[in-house]
């Protein structure tokens, strides 16, 4: 990190607690994702928070899966999550789980009962929620608050030996049920679920709830900063009470803003229907805000990075445009993706004064960005593939492409003249005929011919076919969960159309899924992982320059 960027609050407090010798000057940290799900854009901001605070600071970050819900966890997200993390460039000190902790924690539940401070309550879950009154109202007392220690402690142990179905009973915490807090007043912190836990088995009938269990976990972990996004504020109070009341290591809790990221949404309720209900093709599908569906679409591990870096911590919750991702993610790949030529929607020309059979081997730069990317052959022939969009039968003025008497330059070949076209019955242009300036060969040009407009192109016999899948945002509106109605009508109709068959150099065959390449004047491309060498696949990761942006100008006229 720049020493010259200002320190954000986290790092404040951080440098603050180093100076006075807190905890020793031991800086801990960790990312507690609950493995319900695949991480997304806003894990991606979290992950490089705690992870680089920790290695800002020699300390160390633990990655701790919060799996106290067996019905929504499977180990499939646990795999999923530590891939991601790794992929982002980061790797934890310390692999824990909630459930590791699950003996240790009902034994803090057992000691607040002991301590008069947690009841076993038979209430079903309407009854105590309107015991908890309401943020003008205090709440009421359970009549089953003042159990004594012995009955609680016996309908712990038989809520745990499976005695009771779901729902029948729970253990609540007795903290204040006139508290102006909500969370405060006498929260659930066990509840009964007889399901199958991905990691203990049918060990346990009773979990503890996210609140109980995710203060002491950073407590037995030792962990200095436990740093969470703004709604756990009102959760901190409760945070601190269980450490008081359990005498356990001082963790401290620290908040800041969530990354919500325009064009799409950022609830994993909502990508899960997504999902499921197939208006994506997956957790990874290059549409989704996912970072195996970013990773997937092109999107490198350092762009993630340098946008979470560039967007910065706040205290406060906010839009972040789309716009900074994808320019973060264009910088990064202009220095790294080869150029390489594909037509999209072609156009045969013929160059009737090259010779027919003959095949020249011209140099094309791969990298002008990298001086040490090296050149590649590029097939030149008679025929050649273009984009139809880069003739016109009646060009205007200033059409710096192809035209009847009009010259532009083939990239890193020859400058070519039209002379003549065909069409077919429907008025279709299906060749294009034009001749070729010997003397124009790019970095031997003696002709003295100066053109404007430079083309990529294919040699028709050496051209591979590939589908081409163009991706765009997921979303037609900045916030479409805040819009009215279903936030699934809003979806981009446009957000994924398929060329079956574009023509791509032959350099290309040899893609393999994950590799990414600039595809001159069209945009960055990754072979997809669908990608076969039969069957070449390249997804667009985005184009060379912001679309949307020019639709915001106009939006704003």
């Amino acid at each position: 990190m720049s020493e010259e960027r200002s320190l954000n609050f986290l790092e404040e407090i951080i440098e603050t607690d180093i100076a006075e010798g807190k905890n020793g000057g031991r800086i801990h940290t960790r990312f507690p994702p609950e493995p319900n799900g695949y991480l997304h854009i806003g894990h991606a901001t979290s992950i490089c928070l705690n992870f680089g605070l920790a290695k800002r600071y020699n300390g160390q970050c633990n990655l701790r899966f919060d799996d106290t819900n067996p019905t929504t966890e499977e180990t499939e997200y646990v795999e999923s999550i530590k891939k991601d993390i790794q992929w982002l460039g980061f790797q934890w000190d310390n692999l824990f789980f909630a459930s590791d902790y699950f003996d240790q924690l009902y034994a803090f539940a057992v000691t607040l009962i002991k301590k008069g401070l947690a009841y076993v309550d038979d209430s079903t879950s309407e009854q105590i929620a309107a015991m908890k009154g309401s943020l003008v109202e205090p709440g009421t007392n359970s009549p089953y608050r003042d159990r004594s220690i012995e009955e609680n402690m016996q309908l712990f142990e038989d809520m745990r030996a499976g005695k009771y179905k779901d729902g029948e009973k729970v253990l609540r915490a007795k903290v204040d049920m006139a508290s102006p807090n909500l969370l405060l007043r006498d929260p659930i912190i066990y509840r009964i679920k007889h399901e199958h836990h991905h990691r203990t088995g049918d060990k346990w009938c009773i979990y503890p709830m996210y609140d109980f269990a995710h203060g002491q976990s950073d407590s037995i972990e030792k962990i200095t900063h436990s740093i969470c996004t703004l709604e756990f504020v009102p959760h901190r109070a409760l945070y601190d009470w269980f450490i008081e009341k359990l005498e356990i290591f001082p963790s401290k809790q620290y908040e800041f803003a969530r990354r919500n990221v325009s064009y799409t949404v950022m609830s994993k309720r909502k990508l899960l229907q997504l999902v499921n209900e197939k208006h994506v093709s997956g957790w990874d599908d290059p549409r989704m805000p996912t970072i195996s569906g970013m990773r997937r679409r092109g999107y490198t591990a350092v762009a993630l990075r340098q946008f979470s870096d560039t967007v910065g911590i706040a205290k406060r919750d906010n839009l972040t445009d789309l716009g900074l991702l994808e320019f973060c993610v264009r910088e990064d790949l202009n220095k790294i993706a080869n150029r390489v030529m594909a037509v999209l929607d072609p156009v045969k020309v013929i160059i009737t004064n090259f010779p027919e059979g003959k095949t020249e081997e011209l140099n094309a730069e791969n990298n002008p960005e990298d001086p040490n990317g090296g050149t590649r052959i590029m097939p030149f022939t008679r025929e050649l593939w273009i984009e139809r969009e880069d003739f016109m039968e009646n060009p205007p003025k200033k059409f710096f492409r192809l035209g009847l008497g009009l010259m532009v330059r083939l990239k890193s070949a020859y400058i070519i003249k039209c002379e003549d076209f065909k069409k077919d019955e429907a008025g279709n242009v299906t060749e294009i005929h034009c001749t070729y300036i010997p003397e124009s060969r790019s970095g031997q040009d003696t002709s003295g011919i100066h053109v404007k407009g430079t083309m990529h192109w294919v040699s028709v016999p050496h051209a591979k076919t590939a589908e081409v899948r163009l991706y765009d945002r997921l979303f037609k509106v900045e916030n479409p969960a805040m819009e009215e109605g279903d936030f699934k009508d809003y979806i981009n109709p446009d957000s994924r159309l398929v060329i079956p068959a574009a023509y791509i150099e032959p350099a290309l065959a040899d893609a393999k899924p994950g590799d990414r390449f600039q595809f001159l004047r069209k945009g960055y491309f990754c072979a997809d992982t669908d990608s076969t060498p039969e069957k070449l696949v390249f997804n667009r990761t985005v184009q060379l320059k912001d679309p949307w942006a020019k639709e915001v100008k106009k939006g704003d006229k």
